[in-house]
């Protein structure tokens, strides 16, 4: 057969007949390489008896209690109460970080021969190292090897196991296509197959995937539109804790969040996340102030650290560990503009203790605090809490949630709130 080249981006798969500089789909610079395209399969081909028949939505049965428990309370959060079956779920992280460890973890909950373990990156003898590491792992537990994508797919098919997981999907290759494995067009014909036959199946199906220097999931951005669920974990390596963080859920909610520790033992859930964020914090320093974020339906909060010292070096830096860089710009700004203090000749440095990535705006209050706290060298009330975000004019905008987050402030004994003005008159209003 004649060989046939095409060129295809490396970062969302687009491709073209000629070599490009910049990818027009993704504006991506150096992103082309050659993909022989002459042996790839266009179509998988389907059973005539998984052959799907039009119905009427009223026809169609709806069980509450169909989604199946995996015995991790935190990972059932972010998964919006469980795991659907017939979906299938991408999860992403820095290498290392523990993704394997959790889905063998939720391997070893379910009930025996409901989950399938395969491993393409290591032996089975590698992953029975691992499993006496970690606690409570059934000897009963199924596992396979292999890297062959139709051959996993006979296996998931022909098993009598519910949930799946694949380890990992950049390890896969189908027989079909003519490239390595890996690549771009690898790694969507067996996301595709795999996508088939869950939905056919009925059974759930993880794919463990890689991530790039920058963080995001290896492979082409439609292989996050071809699953139903996108979850990563994120952390600092040098932090015991682990957030476990979903990023699409076509079955529940985006915003909730699971907290792990990484033990000897395996990772374990944090059940109590702010009693965990604020230990051993100094209530007498100044530059040091605590937060109410919500993540999801969780309210949790949070030590802000801020550090304002004199310029010695030139340029003044700006450093955010934990905090969106562009927010504290714009903090800064308005901190100049409405109260007159001038950091434009002092380093600013800003870090949310623990470890973890702010996206909630009530932050920027608690920011503001802190910067000015540490750049008048002055510690803020103790046993005090900072809810609000601050808007350009300088005024502190109401947030959602406010009564959650004021409960779990007097839960943690904090006595005191600085809150907007607009949602402690709606508090006042209902009592």
């Amino acid at each position: 057969m004649k060989q046939k080249i095409m060129y295809e981006c490396q970062q969302c798969g687009n491709r073209s007949a000629r070599w490009l500089g910049k990818c027009p789909n993704c504006d991506s610079w150096n992103s082309y390489s050659e993909v022989d395209i002459s042996h790839e399969s266009r179509k998988i081909k389907v059973s005539k008896a998984y052959e799907n028949k039009i119905v009427r939505l009223s026809d169609i049965s709806s069980n509450k209690n169909f989604r199946i428990h995996t015995g991790i309370s935190e990972l059932d959060r972010v998964l919006g109460g469980g795991i659907i079956p017939g979906s299938i779920v991408l999860v992403g992280g820095d290498p290392g970080i523990g993704k394997s460890t959790l889905m063998l973890q939720m391997c070893a909950h379910l009930k025996e021969n409901q989950s399938l373990y395969v491993t393409g990156e290591e032996s089975l003898e590698q992953i029975k190292f691992r499993s006496q590491r970690i606690a409570d792992v059934p000897d009963s537990l199924l596992l396979m090897s292999d890297t062959n994508a139709e051959t996993i797919d006979n296996a998931i098919r022909n098993s009598d196991a519910s949930v799946i997981v694949v380890d990992s999907i950049q390890s896969v290759y189908s027989d079909r296509i003519d490239a390595t494995p890996g690549s771009i067009t690898q790694v969507r014909e067996c996301t595709s197959l795999f996508m088939q036959t869950a939905k056919q199946t009925h059974k759930a199906i993880f794919l463990i995937g890689h991530v790039t220097k920058e963080g995001v999931i290896a492979g082409p951005k439609i292989l996050e539109h071809l699953v139903d669920t996108v979850i990563q974990f994120e952390g600092e390596k040098t932090y015991s804790y682990r957030i476990l963080r979903s990023q699409k859920n076509r079955f529940g909610s985006t915003n909730e969040i699971g907290i792990f520790e990484m033990s000897e033992s395996g990772l374990r859930e944090v059940l109590n996340p702010s009693e965990v964020f604020l230990a051993g914090r100094d209530e007498d320093e100044a530059g040091i102030a605590i937060i109410g974020s919500m993540e999801g339906s969780r309210p949790i909060l949070l030590e802000v650290q801020a550090l304002v010292s004199t310029a010695s070096y030139g340029m003044p830096q700006r450093s955010s560990n934990g905090f969106d860089m562009r927010r504290l710009q714009m903090i800064l700004a308005v901190l100049e503009k409405r109260l007159g203090l001038q950091f434009r000749q002092n380093d600013v440095f800003i870090n949310v203790a623990g470890g973890v990535y702010l996206n909630d705006s009530s932050a920027d209050l608690g920011i503001a605090a802190a910067l000015v706290s540490s750049y008048k060298d002055m510690p803020l009330p103790a046993k005090t809490v900072f809810i609000g975000e601050i808007g350009l004019t300088g005024e502190v905008r109401s947030v959602s949630s406010i009564e959650q987050r004021l409960s779990e402030a007097e839960k943690l004994g904090f006595s005191a709130a600085v809150i907007p003005q607009a949602s402690a008159s709606k508090l006042l209003k209902k009592f």
